[in-house]
C-alpha cells in the first residue's frame, strides 16, 4: 500500500500538472460515473491527509482518491492512449492533448522499491493521469473532507505537530507497532515506515505506547518527516544509514535500503541477528530485530 509520502508526492505533481485549468474527467468503462460533475471544471489544488487525496474542484466538489492496496496512477504526454485493463478514471488537461501530435511518453509506476526515479515525466509535461486499482474513487463534499481530517491523526508532511498522537500514544494500552500504523494516531504511515521508525529508535514494536519513552516518541517523530519527505522524491524509501551499509557511498544499492523491512531472515545490519517476522500484525507482516529492538532494551 502506498504511505504518505508517495500520497503527498502525487498531490504536489498532480497540482503542479491541472491546477488552475480546466481538466476533463472521466470514466470510460463505467466504473466511475461522476465524471460529468466534473469534467470541463478548473481544479484548484490538489489535498493530502495522510493516505487520502482530495482534487477540489470548488462548487462543495471533490475527487476523493484512496488508492488502497492495489491503486496506482499512470502518467503520460500526448494523445490520450486507448483504453485498456480496468480503468477506473481518466483526467486530462483539454489544452494540453490538443498541443501538436508528437509522440507521447507514458510512466506506469514499478513496485516502489524498483523505482529510482529514472523515467518520471515532469509535472509541466504531464497532459493526462489513469488510475486503476483504487479502494475509494468518488465525489464529495466539503463536509465529508473536513470530517475525514478530523478523524486522522497528524501529519508529518502537512507541518503537524505531535502532541495529539503523543498524547493518544501516552494513554494507549495497545503495542507502539499497532498504534503507529493506526491511521487515526499517525496520518500516513505505514508498514516500510513502521518497521524502519521502531528499528531505528531500537524500540521492541510489542511495548504498550503508554510505556514507551517519551525520548523514543520524540525520536520517531524527529525521523518521520524527513524519511517521508525523503520518500517523496522518486517514491524509493531508504532508511539505512551509509555506516550500515555494505557499499559506503553513493546510493542505497539494493537489499541496502532497509533495516528490517522485508529482511526476515537475514542478518541484522547492526548486529547481524536474524530479523524476525511475524504475520497478520495489526493486519500486515512485522519485521523487527529481536537484539536490537529487545524489550527494555
Amino acid at each position: 500500500m502506498p504511505e504518505g509520502n508517495e500520497i503527498h508526492r502525487w498531490a504536489e505533481r498532480h497540482e503542479a500538472a491541472f491546477a488552475g485549468k480546466p481538466v476533463m474527467v472521466d470514466g470510460p468503462q463505467g466504473r466511475f460515473t461522476d465524471g460529468e460533475m466534473l469534467s470541463g471544471r478548473k481544479l484548484v489544488r490538489v489535498r493530502a491527509q495522510g493516505k487520502h487525496l482530495g482534487y477540489d474542484f470548488g462548487k462543495d466538489l471533490i475527487l476523493h482518491v484512496h488508492l488502497g492496496l492495489q491503486g496506482d496512477f499512470t502518467e503520460g504526454s500526448g494523445p490520450l492512449p486507448p483504453v485498456k485493463g480496468a480503468l477506473r478514471l481518466r483526467l486530462w488537461s483539454a489544452a494540453k492533448v490538443k498541443l501538436p501530435a508528437v509522440p507521447g511518453e507514458s510512466k506506469r509506476h514499478a513496485w516502489y522499491s524498483s523505482d529510482d526515479g529514472t523515467g518520471h515525466l515532469d509535472p509541466a509535461q504531464v497532459a493526462w493521469v489513469e488510475l486503476r486499482g483504487p479502494t475509494d474513487c468518488s465525489v464529495w463534499s466539503e463536509e465529508q473532507w473536513e470530517t475525514l481530517v478530523a478523524r486522522l491523526g497528524v501529519d508529518p508532511l502537512n507541518g503537524d505537530g505531535p502532541e495529539k498522537a503523543f498524547a493518544k500514544v501516552a494513554k494507549s494500552k495497545k503495542s507502539i507497532g499497532l498504534l503507529l500504523m493506526d491511521q487515526d494516531v499517525f496520518a500516513g504511515v505505514g508498514n516500510i515506515y513502521r518497521a524502519e521508525l521502531l528499528f531505528r529508535a531500537r524500540q521492541s514494536p510489542f511495548t504498550a505506547g503508554r510505556d514507551v519513552a517519551p525520548a523514543v516518541m520524540q525520536k520517531m517523530w524527529k525521523d518521520m518527516g524527513p524519511l517521508m519527505r525523503a520518500g517523496m522524491v522518486d517514491r524509493r524509501i531508504v532508511t539505512t544509514l551509509a555506516k550500515d551499509r555494505q557499499h559506503k557511498t553513493g546510493k542505497a544499492q539494493v537489499g541496502e535500503e532497509h533495516y528490517v523491512y522485508r529482511r526476515n531472515g537475514q542478518p541484522c545490519l547492526v548486529c547481524e541477528t536474524k530479523v524476525m517476522k511475524q504475520e497478520g500484525f495489526g493486519g500486515r507482516n512485522l519485521f523487527w530485530c529481536p537484539m536490537c529492538q529487545a524489550e527494555g532494551v
